[in-house]
């Protein structure tokens, strides 16, 4: 009977925890292993170590399914990634970095960057049709006004999944790095400038004030679960 080892990434962050149910299923070229349970309560920054046994051999390991069973109380899990060693020891890796929500069954392809020209099997082609029929129903347009750029048919961002809401969330911060940025040089005399440079240190001057605070604006506080 094959086992292969499997390695489950919880995120860094307090909210990526979860005391919702866990499983995976592993999907390979030759069929695919029963679900599994990973476990009822995953903490933030811990991998997860298990083992998973086949009835057969699963051949090459293309596909893995994240299961995850509300039990009272909804509680997103952040998972960044999943590693699986098959028996033969062949090391293959899903990454994930997404939150899931509620009672849901996840597919993660492995961490290959296939092109649709490269799936010759056809468990793999009508997993992309699934994940293209999702976001087309996930992400509708209407027009906001005439001549306006189309916007997603929503009245909030908070109707919408929580990876897309974490990626709204995220471009608010770097546009208000941006403005910080820009208001910060502006006082520090560079945008309003009528003279040139008169040497390469007074350059370094300017930009030295500002030097690290766009990094710590935008990546030195931990990504909040919306």
């Amino acid at each position: 009977m094959p086992v292969y080892k499997v390695k489950v990434a919880t995120g860094d962050v307090l909210e990526a925890r979860t005391v919702n149910c866990i499983s995976i299923t592993l999907v390979g070229s030759r069929g695919e292993s029963r679900k599994t349970n990973i476990s009822c309560l995953l903490l933030p920054g811990t991998v997860k170590e298990l083992t998973v046994s086949s009835q057969q051999d699963l051949g090459s390991i293309i596909l893995i399914r994240l299961h995850k069973s509300r039990i009272f109380l909804e509680d997103a899990w952040f998972c960044k990634y999943v590693h699986v060693t098959a028996h033969d020891g062949t090391l293959y890796r899903f990454p994930c970095y997404q939150w899931l929500d509620g009672n849901i069954t996840l597919e993660v392809r492995e961490g290959t960057a296939k092109k649709l020209a490269d799936d010759t099997l056809e468990i793999l082609k009508e997993q992309r049709r699934r994940e293209l029929k999702a976001r087309q129903e996930a992400f509708e347009w209407k027009t906001y006004s005439a001549g306006w750029p189309r916007c997603l048919n929503v009245d909030s961002i908070f109707v919408l999944d929580s990876n897309t809401q974490f990626s709204c969330v995220r471009a608010t911060d770097f546009t208000g790095v941006l403005i910080f940025q820009g208001a910060t040089q502006l006082l520090s005399g560079f945008l309003l400038r009528s003279t040139n440079w008169s040497s390469l240190d007074e350059m370094r001057t300017i930009f030295a004030r500002t030097e690290g605070r766009d990094i710590g604006g935008c990546f030195a506080y931990p990504p909040q679960h919306p």
